[in-house]
């Protein structure tokens, strides 16, 4: 049973209205008295419930989102498709971004647990499993967005990125590219993991062809640019024949590279295919070959996984995994 209010203040030797100020207005109370009802705080495991008004009218209405790159607009159309839903069954959205930190995915999901929301979307970065797993026993359900549950112990909605990597790879040996680099990174993150395992299942078939990897420190337009410098800077004889990148931003950062500085012809010189599809492809200086992840309908699908999930908590875990869709565009 978790611990109240006024166990805090029992413990600490205080009333409830101090315990409140340290909560809300810490500015009203001696830095002593506060120091001290912290402590307790966290010897008893109290867990601050904002909601606790709301919760006593019925259930929560609002769903928390969180991504690790809300910068990428494949996140982005996730969240529409999540809101969209949300909206039609009078639900909210609350969307969150870690920017590929750890500590700030688990500092957010104790907010998701201190505002007692009906359950989490989350895109995650790190191993969080655990830490959901206690969401879970207090009673909000999760779903993991474009990841699959290692432990299958939770819903989750993701795109076939091994697949998808062997599709990219495919193509570009049916153009008769031969000397390829994949360009993307970090690779503890899944995702680029497995675009790059399918990639290399590809070219294991055709032992004329090659697959160099360059990694990069994010899967952003600038980090795109920088080893599309690196490629420019090469000798010609030396140059990759095609660039596999790892998302979309960072492909639009190769064209940046290769063709409006460096003045290189794509195809011609060099081949490009991205992944996602984001709007941005098909309006680049080249338009972009990519491949699609139904991005918004992954999102509506796993907010109707969660809300199914919070109705009946004995409902058993599903696994949602879409398939990509290879689009032709003029950079291939």
């Amino acid at each position: 049973m978790s611990s109240s209010i006024k166990d805090v203040a029992h413990h600490a030797g205080v009333s409830v209205g101090t315990v409140s100020n340290v909560l809300n207005h810490p500015t009203r109370v001696s830095v002593d008295t506060v120091k001290k009802v912290h402590k307790s705080i966290r010897a008893l495991n109290f867990v601050r419930n904002d909601a606790a008004r709301q919760l006593r009218a019925g259930a929560s209405r609002t769903i928390a989102l969180l991504v690790f790159d809300a910068a990428n607009p494949f996140f982005a159309d996730l969240a529409r498709g999540a809101e969209d839903a949300a909206t039609a069954e009078g639900y909210q959205v609350l969307v969150a971004n870690t920017s590929g930190s750890g500590e700030r995915e688990l500092s957010y999901l104790d907010l998701f647990e201190e505002q007692r929301v009906r359950g989490v979307l989350i895109s995650p970065y790190g191993d969080v499993e655990g830490r959901l797993g206690t969401l879970k026993k207090f009673g909000i359900p999760s779903v993991l967005v474009d990841r699959v549950s290692e432990s299958q112990e939770f819903s989750s909605v993701s795109v076939d990125d091994v697949a998808g990597g062997k599709i990219a790879l495919e193509h570009l040996l049916s153009r008769g590219r031969k000397n390829i680099v994949f360009v993307g990174g970090p690779l503890d993150i899944t995702q680029i993991r497995d675009r790059l395992q399918g990639a290399q299942e590809a070219v294991a078939h055709d032992s004329s062809a090659s697959l160099e990897v360059f990694q990069t420190d994010a899967t952003t337009v600038l980090e795109g640019r920088r080893v599309g410098q690196e490629i420019f800077a090469m000798a010609p004889e030396k140059r990759p024949d095609a660039l596999f990148a790892a998302n979309d931003l960072v492909a639009l950062g190769l064209l940046q590279a290769l063709v409006a500085t460096g003045g290189l012809s794509v195809p011609g010189d060099i081949a490009i295919i991205g992944y996602d599809d984001i709007d941005f492809a098909t309006s680049a200086i080249v338009p972009l070959t990519s491949i699609r992840q139904p991005s918004a309908l992954m999102g509506e699908t796993a907010l109707k996984l969660l809300n199914e999930e919070a109705s009946d908590p004995t409902k058993k875990p599903r696994m949602v995994v879409f398939q990509p869709e290879l689009i032709i565009r003029a950079s291939t």
